[in-house]
């Protein structure tokens, strides 16, 4: 039990109706979770409004009710909070109910397009070998010190952040790397928290079903380094214009990485193979079983970090040659009949674009390479087409298909991706709505040497359709195809 004008400290309140000196048990921002002497926070979302739920939360226990808008009928022995923003007022309320366990450990927060979770995992895992305990937030996964859970979003609500930083305080963590997306910063989930420094990875086309506009997008990731305390660093890729740009307003101290303009951190790539990348690091060679200019700079930054914490910047590169990648970022095998098969969760124009231009830079030409890509229902619709143009102008072949339709016609989808293929690339397309079919007809297609890219998923073990989900894992899926076409 914890006082409630404990857990409204540095909440911007408006108006008060009730005693704050009482006692409550937990917070809580879904009406059906809250039970007797809960706080309920009415938050405003983009499909309810939890001030439409205040009624039932007070009669399922609740003592207090945090708003923005107070009921025309107030409840005796409940207390009102009225707030200027709950969004804001849940992350405060979140960070004060678990003790503010930011501020017992290093946070580092990375966002951007792409990227973010790459960086976040490696860092984990090179810390991790530097022999610190840490913790991370990802798309992937969560992991608390040793202990691992399911992740539900790329930047959780408030109240689950601020549990799982306290989990990691309770478990002794130093380090916790965290993603930071664009819909979390716009919804406060990470006001509160106390950043020790943040990484910008690129901006590129993404979102735009949520933010409308790209300058806005934009200004929503800029937001992040802004309130950046000035004792935590802003760690910016300037080789991505956006990266000046997020530097301009902010307090922290500002440090640069690149591969092709100057900054405080340099990378070059000395070789691009299958097998890994060969680079040169602030006049520092390292070789990394990651593939790809994308992971490049993912290493550069991820170097940069170790540095600006300094660690010896010799057992830096030690463990940067020790790295795994991260499940569903360039994950590859060669089947018996040497076809490389690569799965990768680019769902993005500029991810795709990347991945395959990393690919056409490594293979001879002689091999063919076939893409199979989709794209998300209920999301941003502009991409489609772009997507599969850079599918079609990069690849001998690339099959379109469904990705997580969720509750749009998969066909559709398909049909707006058509339209963004230019003429002298239809003959190299084809359109599969079935996944699996789809991958198989790859498979099919496929002879030795040549590569199969899977993209758009990733990570993901399952396939949402109209509001259903399915196990579907694109790895398992075409290593078995493979397998079993070929023999």
């Amino acid at each position: 039990m914890i006082l409630l004008k404990d857990i409204l400290y540095k909440v911007n309140i408006n108006a008060v109706a009730g005693n704050t000196v009482t006692y409550v048990n937990d917070v809580h921002f879904d009406s059906r979770k809250v039970s007797l002497d809960d706080v309920f926070v009415a938050v405003p979302g983009t499909v309810v409004d939890g001030h439409d739920y205040i009624t039932k939360a007070v009669e399922a226990g609740a003592i207090a009710v945090v708003c923005e808008r107070l009921p025309e009928q107030l409840v005796n022995g409940i207390t009102y909070v009225e707030v200027e923003n709950a969004h804001k007022a849940l992350a405060v309320m979140a960070a004060n109910f678990y003790g503010n366990p930011s501020q017992n450990l290093k946070l580092i927060g990375v966002t951007g397009t792409n990227g973010k979770t790459t960086v976040t995992s490696l860092l984990s895992q090179l810390f991790t070998k530097a022999g610190y305990k840490t913790g991370l937030l990802s798309t992937v996964k969560v992991m608390v010190g040793s202990k691992e859970y399911p992740a539900t979003h790329t930047t959780p609500d408030s109240m689950t952040i601020n549990r799982y930083l306290k989990m990691m305080n309770d478990a002794g963590v130093e380090y916790c790397f965290m993603e930071v997306s664009s819909h979390g910063i716009h919804q406060e989930r990470t006001m509160g928290l106390n950043f020790a420094g943040g990484v910008f990875t690129n901006l590129s086309h993404d979102h735009l079903d949520y933010h409308k506009t790209f300058a806005e997008y934009r200004d929503t990731k800029k937001r992040f380094f802004d309130e950046l305390p000035k004792n935590a660093f802003a760690l910016v890729n300037v080789d991505d214009k956006n990266g000046v740009v997020m530097l301009q307003n902010t307090k922290a101290r500002k440090i640069t990485y690149a591969l092709k303009t100057y900054a405080d951190y340099k990378a070059q790539i000395l070789e691009n193979q299958f097998t890994g990348l060969l680079l040169k690091v602030n006049d520092n060679e390292v070789w990394s079983r990651l593939i790809g200019s994308f992971n490049a700079y993912n290493l550069l930054a991820v170097y940069a970090v170790a540095d600006l914490f300094e660690l010896d910047k010799l057992e830096i590169l030690k463990y940067i040659s020790e790295l795994e990648s991260v499940g569903g970022r360039f994950q590859y095998f060669i089947s018996d009949d040497k076809v490389t098969a690569i799965v990768d969760y680019a769902h993005t124009p500029d991810a795709l674009k990347n991945v395959l231009e990393t690919i056409n830079a490594i293979r001879t030409g002689n091999e063919t390479l076939i893409t199979v890509v989709g794209c998300g229902g209920d999301r941003d619709k502009t991409k489609r087409p772009i997507m599969a143009n850079i599918a079609s102008t990069l690849s001998t072949k690339a099959i379109f298909t469904s990705d997580n339709p969720r509750t749009e016609d998969p066909n559709k989808i398909i049909e707006e991706m058509e339209s963004g293929v230019e003429p002298q690339n239809f003959n190299k397309t084809l359109s599969i709505e079935d996944r699996k079919q789809a991958i198989k007809t790859a498979c099919q297609f496929a002879q030795a040497n040549d590569i199969i890219l899977i993209a758009g998923k990733g990570h993901e073990t399952y396939q949402e359709i109209n509001g259903v989900r399915s196990d579907f894992d694109d790895m398992k899926v075409v290593k078995k195809l493979l397998t079993h076409i070929k023999k």
